[in-house]
């Protein structure tokens, strides 16, 4: 990406170990809702633990993404801003197309401005949410 002209703000990890996703994903996730960044890349076993610990960031939309069609309808109608890739799922080269229509595409607007609205609004449970309640 760098070589695409992009500025990376690179916030690990930088070993093999294990780790804690939840960690880096909340890193990112706060850089861009603090606007110390545009957007955040998060890359796991699937892309899908880390969509689940950015977006509980307010102010963040993070999106799990496997093919560039999907990278470009989150930007294009769901403003998402942060993008989760799973290492396991996708090879590099795909990885870097995907990040490339993510980075490039523009948030449409219009009409979904009122459906991101509703998303921001996050309405209170109904009940305690257990579907075993009765």
């Amino acid at each position: 990406l760098n070589q695409h002209g992009f500025i990376i703000l690179d916030m690990g990890t930088h070993s093999d170990e294990s780790v804690d996703y939840p960690d880096y994903a909340f890193k990112v996730a706060e850089a861009v809702a603090a606007r110390e960044a545009d957007y955040g890349i998060l890359i796991c076993g699937t892309g899908l633990g880390m969509a689940i610990s950015a977006n509980k960031v307010d102010g963040i939309r993070a999106v799990t993404i496997s093919e560039p069609y999907s990278a470009e309808m989150a930007r294009k109608h769901n403003n998402a801003n942060v993008l989760t890739m799973g290492s396991r799922v996708i090879g590099s080269d795909m990885a870097l197309k995907i990040a490339e229509v993510f980075l490039n595409t523009e948030f449409d607007g219009g009409r979904h401005c009122a459906r991101l609205e509703k998303i921001d609004k996050k309405p209170g449970k109904a009940g305690s949410g257990d579907s075993r309640d009765g």
